[in-house]
This record gives C-alpha cells, structure tokens and sequence, in this order.
C-alpha cells in the first residue's frame, strides 16, 4: 500500500504543541498534586507514555491533538497501528535521537518538510506515516 495524503511538518507540529496543551498541562497538574513536585515526575512520566502508546493504538492512529488538527498515525502496509508499532516509533526512534545527540532530530525535521511522502526516520522504523485520511473501520 502507497503513503497517501501524508500530513507535513506543520500540521504535526501544531498537533504535538496542542497535545502538549491539552494533556500534558492536565497530566503536570495532577502529577504535581499526586507526587507533590512540580519537576518531571515518576506519575507525569509514566502516564504521558501510557497516553502515546495507547491513545493511538486503540483510537485508530489519533491523539487528542492529531484529532483536533485531522491527521492521524497510519502503518504503510495499511494495518492498524498496534502497541508494539508505538513503541518503535516512540522508544527505538527516540533512541536513535538520543544517540546522534538531537542530530536524527533535526534530521527528521527536514525529511518530514522535504520528503514527497513525509516521513520521518521514527516513521521509517516503525513502518508508519502521518496522514489526513480518515480510517477505514
């Protein structure tokens, strides 16, 4: 299956902020309550992973930001997007950021902006994309 309508650098950009926005001010807020830091917690952390990896795996690729901007995460072969294809993208594409030192970071910035398909390399591990399509349920 071909990568089609995929959603580019800004649209993703806009729906990460707006996640940060909408969850993760509320997640911050009620970890400061729970843990009694305001520093990164074990509660803030841990429920802003639970969110990434199984908001989009039972939600059909969205998140509340993706949701609100009207892209979603899809897999390039065209099955559903699972735990196990998030944790690709989340932890094995993060490690490769953190390992190239934010170097694969700014990498991935600019294929998302100058690839025709709009992939980034988290996308590439995983085997997903970002699009405007709407699931097939």
């Amino acid at each position: 299956m071909a990568v089609t309508n995929p959603a580019g650098f800004w649209r993703r950009l806009l729906a990460n902020l707006l996640d940060a926005i909408v969850i993760g001010i509320p997640i911050s807020i009620i970890g400061y309550l729970i843990t009694g830091s305001a520093e990164e917690n074990w509660f803030t952390n841990l429920v802003e992973l639970l969110y990434a990896l199984i908001v989009p795996a039972v939600w059909y690729g969205y998140t509340v930001g993706k949701r609100m901007i009207g892209i979603r995460i899809a897999k390039v072969n065209g099955g559903k997007v699972g735990i196990g294809t998030m944790f690709l993208r989340l932890f094995v594409g993060g490690l490769v950021y953190v390992i190239t030192l934010g170097i694969g970071l700014i990498v991935s910035a600019i294929m998302v902006a100058a690839r025709e398909d709009k992939r980034s390399i988290h996308d590439f591990i995983a085997g997903t994309y970002v699009t405007t399509e709407k699931p097939t349920v």
